[in-house]
């Protein structure tokens, strides 16, 4: 078996998702499963070669012999990944998938003949908590099976395998119209586990589950298959028995490659899941928007005072940052952390988009509820206290609080979907009370984040650097796109912060965020910039900006946290829920915006 080295050798896009709704796998071009976390998106990883190389765990099924051409696809509106090799003596297809959870967490893969005969082999190499743990392995009737600690993975397969160099591996070959199946099943190790089940009707009932959901999609016109594979990967980063919403499946994939910005995205940010959820609403998905609001309101249940910016899965509050040393990260981007330290920061911004999220919810009909409207209440509570305190504000800076201008936009929003619950759903509040906080709120954004000389908004108060969250300006209805103010700040970030169209958050400074500098573009800033385009009337120019940010999706239709535009290659976290996000909203809304020009303010 080849020694490949994933983080030489192997780009992000070169990742295809798999996913059951309780944790994800990333599969290589080259057959290899590089990532996985069992049996949550926050477990310890049990394949870590995404952030090393094949010794730190991997668990690869390809040809013998190089394939000269390789293909792959989804089965279309599924999240089944059908990878296609052609070799000079034949073809075959790897059918990768996860069914949706009924029991234990199974990663199922079979191989189909095409045409000819291949000599395929594989090779299973868990190294448990993340790489670090070599299992025992032994050979078992029907397969092997890997013991370490608390994990156990059971391999299910129909060939003779062997045990060498800490793997389990097997030669075979595949003839056309033939098709070997293999089950790989993690439970804890002292659980017996069941006899795997048929892998033909797991790829049915697979399919089947994803295709049923997907066709509930409500978004129509000549993007909706790009919206389908973002709201597929949406669902995929959905946690199933509790509704909360991770922002991507990966720890550590840098920002920027050989950079330290290398942060642990496997955890329910309540900015990012809110975001999520105005997605899925917006294109019909009511379900998922009632999950996450009832796990919205278990995990800040307690004092508006202790309302985190991010919890665990099941709504952990501690969520403490380390490193692990062990492994050399992704294209040697080190430190790889686990973790995000970022947990406890006070980012007022989050208030007002939990509340535009819930306000968005009743607007569809679903109600806020006693409940809901009793969080809103606690929240605006604070955040009548609390709203001219500095924070960390939207990117987690980790240089000094300050009075960030987008934070304090969003302290307006929470006042105004508070005041708009009294007026328009006839709830119990001092109406008089937040009209007034609303007004001085805006008043004072106006003063004092408004640079009169620059003709723009400023990063923060007395600031004269810009930041691409200003876009959202308009997009949440606190000033019209073509107030003067607005469209010179749109202009000012297309001219400083954006590059071939990709905007760049804001210009990196040490003294800002407290990191080394350099980054690589925001995608869902780009996606912002979409918007706004569309809202100043630049409808041509807002099309074309859009079509480039198609056009560096992967092969598979995924797109990672950013965009390096310099090297033309996705950066960061992967697939990042905040870049498909913006993705449906600007393809949901971009029609609208044709017919009325103010669709996306709130």
């Amino acid at each position: 078996m080849t020694d490949r080295v994933a983080n030489q050798e192997m780009r992000i896009e070169d990742y295809a998702l798999i996913g059951d709704c309780e944790t994800a796998a990333l599969v290589s071009i080259d057959g290899s499963i590089d990532w996985l976390c069992l049996p949550r998106f926050d477990s310890p990883a049990s394949f870590a070669a995404l952030l090393g190389s094949s010794a730190h765990g991997r668990f690869r099924v390809a040809p013998c012999a190089p394939a000269p051409k390789v293909t792959r696809s989804y089965r279309p509106g599924t999240l089944v990944l059908e990878t296609r090799f052609d070799t000079p003596d034949g073809a075959v297809t790897v059918i990768d998938f996860m069914p949706v959870r009924s029991g234990l967490a199974d990663v199922v893969r079979i191989v189909r003949g095409e045409r000819g005969a291949v000599a395929m082999q594989l090779e299973l190499a868990p190294r448990f908590d993340y790489g670090s743990s070599a299992p025992w392995l032994s050979v078992v009737d029907g397969g092997a099976l890997a013991v370490a600690g608390p994990d156990a993975l059971r391999l299910t397969i129909g060939v003779p395998l062997v045990i060498e160099d800490e793997a389990v591996t097997a030669t075979f070959t595949v003839r056309a119209g033939e098709q070997l199946a293999m089950h790989l099943t993690w439970a804890p190790s002292h659980v017996t586990m069941p006899p795997a089940p048929d892998a033909r009707e797991r790829l049915e009932a697979t399919t089947r589950f994803w295709t049923e959901w997907s066709r509930a999609c409500t978004v129509e016109g000549p993007d909706r298959e790009a919206v389908i594979r973002s709201m597929i990967t949406l669902k995929a980063l959905t946690y199933a028995p509790t509704g909360a919403i991770v922002a991507a499946p990966t720890t550590s994939l840098p920002e920027h490659v050989g950079g330290v910005r290398n942060w642990d995205y496997r955890f329910c940010w309540l900015r990012d899941a809110t975001f999520t959820i105005l997605a899925l609403m917006d294109a019909g998905y009511e379900s998922e928007a009632l999950a996450f609001r009832e796990w919205l309101l278990r995990a800040t249940a307690g004092k508006a005072s202790q309302v985190q910016i991010m919890y665990g899965l099941a709504g952990e509050r501690r969520l403490d940052e380390r490193e692990l040393p062990w492994l050399p990260g992704f294209a040697r981007s080190a430190p790889v952390r686990i973790g995000n330290g970022a947990y406890d920061q006070f980012q007022l911004d989050v208030f007002g988009e939990v509340m535009d999220a819930l306000h968005q919810c009743w607007r569809r009909g679903l109600g806020p509820g006693l409940v809901g409207w009793k969080l809103e209440r606690v929240m605006m509570d604070f955040v009548e206290t609390a709203w001219e305190r500095p924070d960390e504000g939207i990117w987690e800076v980790r240089g000094p609080r300050r009075h960030f201008t987008h934070s304090k936009v969003m302290a307006w929003v929470a006042v105004d979907r508070a005041v708009r619950a009294v007026e328009e759903l006839g709830l119990e509040g001092p109406l008089d009370r937040w009209r007034a906080l609303r007004a001085q709120i805006h008043e004072q954004v106006c003063r004092e984040g408004y640079d009169a000389d620059r003709g723009a908004f400023v990063q923060f108060y007395g600031s004269k650097h810009l930041d691409a969250s200003l876009l959202t300006i308009p997009l949440v209805g606190f000033l019209p796109a073509k107030d003067p103010r607005v469209r010179g700040t749109i202009e000012a970030i297309e001219r400083e912060l954006t590059t071939d169209g990709f905007v760049a958050r804001y210009r990196t400074d040490p003294d800002v965020d407290g990191l080394p500098p350099g980054e690589a573009a925001f995608l869902l800033c780009s996606f912002w910039l979409v918007d706004c385009l569309g809202l100043l009337g630049r409808r041509a120019e807002a099309r074309a900006l859009f079509e480039k940010l198609l056009a560096i999706r992967n092969d598979v239709g995924l797109l990672s946290e950013s965009y390096d535009v310099g090297s033309r290659r996705l950066a960061g976290n992967f697939p990042q829920a905040f870049s498909h996000i913006g993705l449906v909203t600007a393809a949901g809304l971009f029609a609208k915006r044709l017919h009325d020009p103010d669709a996306r303010s709130r």
